[in-house]
């Protein structure tokens, strides 16, 4: 099992620390591999959201009522070969988790033989500290990836995040230099669309190129990791069954 059947759950508890690019990035990356993709958008309608960027592969989720909830959470369990992203807005973050937990969502995707993927955005305040720290424990099924967006600098945040588990991989969302941001903050654009690199001059196409080949590296070795932890998994299982 790999990341190809996963669900990527892309969440803090903080807002403006990268949430929703990274979750355009992580659905650009699995497009540009040639991957079925969809993506579910938590966030309030408004600007920069991920449904604005990439709107043929994003759907808008609202979790205020059972209707939506129902709609959601059968959707990513769904049996459709596609690759699952959520982008939790600020306000759904606690509701969202909560739900998980009602409905077992983790344990579900397991038996679905899903992996479910926590992106959790790496913040120093307490406040996230504990919030991850409550998240593992609510969904033990789920590859834990703490994510470092080193635009809040180069030291890590791992130490205030331990213990993080055998399985866990720590994500680093590398700085992407401003005078390529400011192209890639105006919608519709496209990592994986070369309609929207065309905007760029030639030095900002080669920055924006060297800065995704350094996320997309990171990107593989969760797949690798991904799939290690789950035949370690499935190991395990096999010799309790025996």
């Amino acid at each position: 099992m790999s990341i190809r059947n996963s669900i990527a759950i892309v969440a803090s508890p903080r807002p403006r620390v990268g949430k929703t690019l990274l979750a355009r990035v992580l659905t650009d990356f699995h497009l540009y591999e040639g991957r079925s993709v969809a993506a579910f958008d938590l966030n309030a309608a408004g600007e920069g959201t991920l449904a604005q960027f990439l709107p043929e592969h994003v759907t808008r989720s609202s979790i205020d009522d059972l209707e939506g909830q129902m709609a959601l959470f059968d959707r990513l369990i769904a049996e459709d070969g596609a690759i699952k992203i959520i982008d939790v807005g600020r306000a759904s973050f606690e509701p969202f988790f909560t739900l998980a937990s009602q409905f077992g969502f983790a344990e579900e995707a397991r038996r679905q033989e899903i992996v479910p993927v926590l992106l959790y955005l790496m913040t120093p305040d307490r406040t996230s500290v504990e919030a991850y720290r409550n998240l593992c424990g609510r969904l033990p099924e789920a590859v834990l990836a703490p994510v470092h967006n080193e635009v809040f600098g180069v030291a890590q945040h791992g130490n205030k995040y331990a213990p993080i588990g055998s399985g866990t991989v720590i994500i680093r969302f590398p700085l992407l230099a401003s005078n390529v941001r400011k192209y890639v903050e105006r919608p519709p654009f496209s990592f994986a669309n070369s309609e929207s690199a065309a905007v760029l001059d030639a030095d900002d196409y080669i920055e924006l190129q060297h800065w995704l080949r350094r996320i997309y590296r990171e990107f593989r070795e969760l797949d690798q990791r991904i799939l290690l932890t789950d035949l370690n998994s499935d190991a395990a299982r096999t010799v309790t069954k025996r």
